[in-house]
């Protein structure tokens, strides 16, 4: 079965202290994350903006920034109780109203029921950011069919839904919007242990980059986030439950540091603000070089050290003419 959090229980302290300590390169000290709201104060003033699994994580994040910036804020979930004391702290917080709406992503039925408590509260929204999701670690030959279909049915079910319904009804309305969806970075290059995520995110993509060619006459642009590793509770304890790969995540990342959600946050507020009106179709990666890291084949020649590269420039040169 998959790893559990429970057990690094049984693992000795000393290696359960090393799993869960910051693991941080030195090199990050280059790149410190800039956490404040990056926008101008009002960005978002008479904007309404919606934003599925709101109530927690990255979707808590961008709720907090878009409302500091003048959003009337809905956010949607399964787990009510979550979205209200959210949606009260962060209303508390910056003076914004934000509206917790119940809302199940893989029932079409339930989205229609959720968009229209939103049009009587709000109206329909300018801002429509996906961000709901699922994941756990399984190897592939492990999956059930029920297994397979409870992260599809979230990510690729719940976001065509949600965008379908919402573009519809703003489409009659003639309103425009941005929609924005929050992938990954290995929906575009695969990866083993997460097959229902991926090909899921990889679905999200084709969507988006499809609608924003066919929906752009309507007045809807579409954009896509890809993150690399952040450290938020819903998503670590489902991936790395042990902490053992956090220090291997961190080792391949040449900013040396994993990612703060007010990063994305900042991202997720510019990409669907009015500064950005002229972006459609586009993937951003933000990943502190992650992506490209893994990809290069050479790349791990940067753990050789300098004598160590003395020796093989030595190699090299008796090597020359053979």
């Amino acid at each position: 079965p998959p790893l559990h959090v429970g057990m690094t229980r049984n693992l000795p302290v000393v290696f359960q202290s090393w799993l869960h300590s910051s693991a941080a390169l030195p090199q990050s000290t280059f790149f410190p994350p800039a956490e404040g709201v990056m926008l101008p104060t009002g960005s978002f003033s008479n904007r309404v903006a919606f934003i599925t699994g709101g109530g927690t994580g990255l979707g808590r994040a961008m709720t907090s920034t878009l409302s500091q910036l003048g959003a009337q804020c809905v956010i949607a979930s399964r787990k009510l109780d979550v979205l209200q004391q959210t949606a009260e702290e962060i209303s508390s917080q910056t003076g914004n109203k934000v509206h917790a709406v119940e809302c199940d992503v893989r029932d079409p039925q339930a989205v229609a029921r959720c968009v229209e408590r939103m049009e009587t509260l709000t109206g329909l929204p300018d801002v429509i950011i996906n961000n709901a999701a699922g994941n756990f670690v399984c190897p592939s030959e492990r999956l059930s069919p029920n297994a397979w279909r409870s992260i599809t049915d979230i990510v690729l079910n719940g976001t065509a839904f949600v965008t379908l319904e919402l573009g519809k009804r703003l489409i009659q309305s003639r309103k425009g919007a941005s929609f924005l969806a929050i992938t990954t970075i290995y929906a575009e290059s695969g990866s083993g242990f997460v097959v229902p995520s991926a090909s899921a995110k990889a679905g999200v993509e084709a969507l988006y980059k499809s609608l924003a060619a066919e929906w752009g006459r309507y007045g809807h642009r579409f954009n896509i986030i890809q993150p690399g590793p952040i450290r938020t509770k819903g998503a670590f304890s489902r991936l790395d439950p042990t902490g053992a790969f956090e220090k291997a995540m961190i080792s391949r990342i040449p900013t040396g540091r994993l990612g703060k959600p007010a990063e994305i946050a900042n991202l997720a507020a510019f990409v669907s603000s009015d500064y950005a009106t002229w972006m459609s179709g586009a993937v951003i990666r933000l990943d502190g070089g992650e992506y490209v890291s893994m990809a290069g084949e050479f790349n791990e020649l940067r753990r050789v050290t300098p004598d160590q590269w003395k020796m093989m420039e030595a190699m090299i040169r008796n090597t020359r003419g053979s």
